[in-house]
């Protein structure tokens, strides 16, 4: 699996917000053996300089399949720390746009990875994320990875 983060330390010292992706977030969360782990640091990193944002569909990504009814309070309790990025109508018409650029070009997506798109988009935000697929939209749309 390869990695794609931030490449340019010195924009991460900015005041530019990173959406973070579900799989770092399950990722980090879910994997005690992942405390030495580059993108651990970085999603810390990214923490101490309050620079993550958080939208809902992600925060629902990340809450579902907790099976323990402490786990999910504690992980809520946690995740509560971040708040949502306001989604609009225009969110939502983006990815769709997103969704069918990518797919004329025989790209295919999720709703919500086209969502984080549209939402970066708007709100000039990279993205942070382990997911290949992000990497095949960032040669159709105009995303920040």
């Amino acid at each position: 699996m390869t990695m794609t983060t931030i490449t340019n330390n010195n924009e991460t010292k900015t005041n530019m917000k990173v959406i973070v992706d579900t799989c770092v977030w399950s990722f980090t969360l879910r994997r005690r053996e992942s405390t030495q782990d580059p993108m651990v640091a970085e999603l810390k990193e990214l923490i101490s300089d309050s620079l993550v944002t958080m939208i809902g569909p992600i925060r629902q990504e990340i809450l579902s399949g907790i099976s323990s009814p402490n786990q999910f309070t504690q992980l809520q309790h946690y995740l509560s720390a971040f708040a949502d990025t306001p989604l609009k109508s225009k969110d939502y018409e983006l990815a769709a746009e997103l969704h069918n650029i990518c797919k004329k070009n025989g790209v295919q997506g999720s709703n919500t990875d086209f969502l984080i798109c549209a939402v970066s988009i708007h709100h000039n935000t990279k993205i942070f994320t382990v997911d290949n697929d992000f990497t095949y939209f960032a040669k159709y749309i105009p995303i920040k990875l």
